[in-house]
């Protein structure tokens, strides 16, 4: 028997190597893949507490509206107290405009020929810190100064600036608004009726308005400047119509009654596709206007909005100062659907009559109701309490509105574009004044939202980005006194445990 022997089979060096370079090839091009597509499609996180750089949702839509590129050029120098902040911001400026915006950093005292041409380009004369903002040939300066409140009291003492507030998103979406919306929109504030200031004023002064008019809006006119709308006073007995410039027309808190002439101009302006934001001041007597106001099926009613707190077992508290949530069924509101604010002074309700004014293409949307506990009281001067307390237990549980929005003409369907007449209607004139509200009050995020829903910019509308805040630590007695106990006992407690867990297995 003969044994059969295989010859081994010769090794195939050369299709090993030739797999071996297609296998590189293929991991190349496939990490090559998912590195581009990392870099393409990538999503950021703000996980930071107080979202220093997270930019607001009015801001990411206006973003979304630009057509062209814009270019930010910063000359910041880097012992600047926020050139680190404003060097974060704008990342997400970028990283939200999706490659519409251009940046060059420029260090003023390093780059000097690149800062002067630079500087004679834009034609910059100051020395402080700033970046430009440059859109379609115009440009915008944006200061430093203009992005942060820093405090310097500490520097006598050897302390540098400290940054207390910064608004580095408020100064650029509102340059970037500026340059490209091009010319300002205009609201003809209206006077002539003991409406209060839109200036802010002295000391002296503002007490003298505070007796006349109520104190100023100074507060709320910067707020709304800062998105490309200018304020313009407008005395309607001094006009023989509105001017066309003028796109929204603002009656606030008025202490007397138009007269019929300027009740017609308001007519012909609402007849004509008109906008109007309209405060009213319960306690002063405006029957002409009220009027107008009925025609259109909003009636102001003649009281005042009360509710009894409980303060102790048996005491109650009568207050007039409103707690009110908005609404989230109109576009001036949706953003801000169940926010609370509180309405001070005196406020009265409203009722619709929708049905009165469906044949005239008119529609009314509520857009604030006081909280649940509330009551309309007509005899709103009289002191008796029981009297009060009998008709708060009487009112009926039906919500009480103080705030609505009419439209003629146009479309339901907010992704419909119509032209329209607008309205908005609120039966309180003291929420927006100066001693009213801070920066940070929904106030000033309702006027805003209401403000570009009368011009058209929807897209605008949205909650002002928020000033950062001190983290601080407060406890109530149970707390400290659960604190104590973790720290005195439990700590202790638990390291004694251990000990004698220890002891007895060395024991045993």
């Amino acid at each position: 028997m003969t044994e059969v022997t295989t010859k081994p089979k010769r090794i195939q060096r050369l299709q090993i190597g030739l797999n071996l370079v297609v296998q590189l090839i293929l991991i190349f091009f496939l990490v090559s893949a998912v590195n581009w597509i990392g870099f393409r499609h990538y999503k950021r996180w703000d996980v930071s507490r107080e979202q220093k750089y997270a930019l607001s949702d009015k801001t990411k839509r206006f973003l979304n509206t630009i057509k062209g590129k814009v270019r930010i050029t910063v000359f910041f120098s880097p012992n600047t107290p926020i050139s680190g902040d404003v060097s974060s911001l704008l990342t997400e400026y970028q990283y939200a405009a999706k490659g519409k915006i251009d940046i060059e950093n420029i260090d003023p005292q390093r780059n000097l020929s690149r800062a002067k041409e630079m500087f004679d380009k834009y034609k910059v004369v100051s020395d402080e810190s700033l970046l430009v903002i440059d859109y379609e040939g115009r440009n915008k300066t944006v200061k430093a100064s203009e992005m942060a409140e820093i405090d310097q009291s500490g520097v006598a003492l050897g302390e540098g600036p400290r940054v207390t507030a910064f608004k580095g998103e408020q100064a650029i979406t509102s340059a970037m608004i500026d340059l490209v919306e091009g010319k300002k929109n205009t609201i003809g504030y209206v006077t002539g009726h003991k409406e209060p200031s839109i200036t802010e004023a002295s000391p002296l002064a503002m007490i003298n308005q505070q007796q006349q008019a109520g104190s100023p809006i100074s507060v709320l006119k910067t707020f709304i400047e800062n998105e490309n709308i200018k304020f313009q006073e407008l005395n309607l007995f001094n006009e023989p119509q509105i001017p066309a410039e003028i796109k929204t027309v603002m009656i606030v808190g008025p202490q007397y009654d138009l007269s019929d002439r300027e009740i017609k101009l308001l007519h012909d302006f609402w007849d004509k596709q008109g906008r109007i934001l309209f405060l009213i001041d319960p306690s002063a007597k405006t029957p002409k206007l009220n009027a107008f106001l009925n025609e259109l099926g909003v009636k102001v009613n003649d009281d005042r909005l009360m509710a009894f707190v409980r303060t102790g077992i048996e005491e109650l508290a009568l207050i007039r100062d409103v707690q009110a949530r908005f609404l989230g069924d109109s576009p001036v509101t949706k953003r801000l659907a169940n926010v609370r604010a509180l309405f001070f002074g005196g406020t009265s309700s409203i009722t619709l009559q929708p049905e009165r004014v469906r044949a005239a293409n008119i529609r009314l949307q509520p857009l604030i109701e006081a909280e649940k506990g509330y009551f309309a009281e007509t005899d709103y001067n009289t002191n008796d309490q029981a009297k009060l307390q009998a008709n708060a237990k009487k009112a009926g549980t039906a919500p009480l509105t103080i705030g609505v929005s009419i439209e003629k003409g146009g479309s339901a369907d907010e992704r419909v574009q119509m032209n329209s007449s607008r309205m908005v209607v609120v039966s309180n004139a003291t929420f927006i004044q100066d001693n009213a509200l801070t920066q940070d009050q929904q106030a000033l995020d309702f006027i805003s939202a209401s403000a570009n829903w009368l011009l058209s910019r929807e897209q605008l509308i949205g909650i002002a980005p928020k000033v950062p805040k001190t983290l601080t630590f407060s406890l109530n007695e149970d707390a400290l006194r659960s604190l104590r106990w973790m720290i005195l006992v439990l700590m202790p407690l638990v390291f004694v445990v251990l000990g004698t867990a220890v002891w007895w297995k060395r024991r045993a």
